[in-house]
């Protein structure tokens, strides 16, 4: 498949360019700065701002799924405008490019314990609020969405720089709440992050759908 990879140089697009490079697909990787991207097989890159909806949408025709990763910085303090309002562009840009698939990373705070988002509790963190509600806020926008087959992918509670797990390609699947291990913990590591989004490019089972995964 020819996938577009919006975000490719952050954290988790990065680990996502990789994975789906290893299994042979066709990578197209947009960022603010293409430079950034590393070079591999399969792998071409493209600088585009995803505000520039006439730009994006110029890149993103011939590809059968985008994949956004798109992030606004979580220094920025106006994350939460700007990422409604890149996640907006891209929506519209996938739609005016006639690509139907469209799957969005998005955050753990939209899932729910005991009825409550997470990014809703007394103990989440302040510093990174304003993104992660930024993000349960697009997902709702998203579900009114009609045109497309979107998928919105919320990773587990714990993904971040500090976990050393690698790839081990094992995980477990979730809907609207965490999953958690024997331990209580809802963990997972970006590259098996990468191994459950790129599985669900290629098997479709979760077609206007939120889904999780964690160990």
């Amino acid at each position: 498949m020819k996938v577009v990879v919006i975000g490719a140089t952050g954290f988790v697009g990065q680990n996502l360019v990789e994975e789906l490079a290893n299994r042979g697909h066709e990578v197209l990787a947009i960022a603010r700065d293409a430079t950034k991207v590393a070079q591999k097989e399969n792998v071409i890159s493209q600088s585009v701002d995803v505000t520039d909806e006439t730009a994006l949408t110029a890149a993103l025709k011939g590809a059968d799924v985008v994949l956004s990763a798109f992030n606004a910085g979580w220094t920025n303090p106006n994350i939460y405008n700007d990422f409604i309002k890149g996640s907006e562009s891209i929506q519209k840009a996938v739609k005016e490019a006639g690509v139907k698939r469209l799957v969005v990373i998005g955050g753990a705070g939209s899932l729910f314990i005991d009825g409550q988002q997470l990014v809703d509790g007394p103990n989440f963190p302040a510093e990174i609020k304003p993104g992660a509600t930024a993000a349960r806020d697009y997902l709702d926008l998203l579900k009114k969405e009609k045109d497309l087959d979107w998928t919105f992918f919320s990773p587990a509670i714990e993904m971040h720089q500090g976990i050393t797990t690698g790839r081990t390609g094992k995980y477990r699947l979730g809907l609207e709440n965490p999953v958690f291990n024997e331990e209580g913990r809802s963990i997972l590591s970006v590259q098996d992050l990468a191994v459950a989004v790129v599985d669900e490019i290629e098997q479709n089972k979760h077609p206007k759908q939120r889904f999780t995964a964690a160990y």
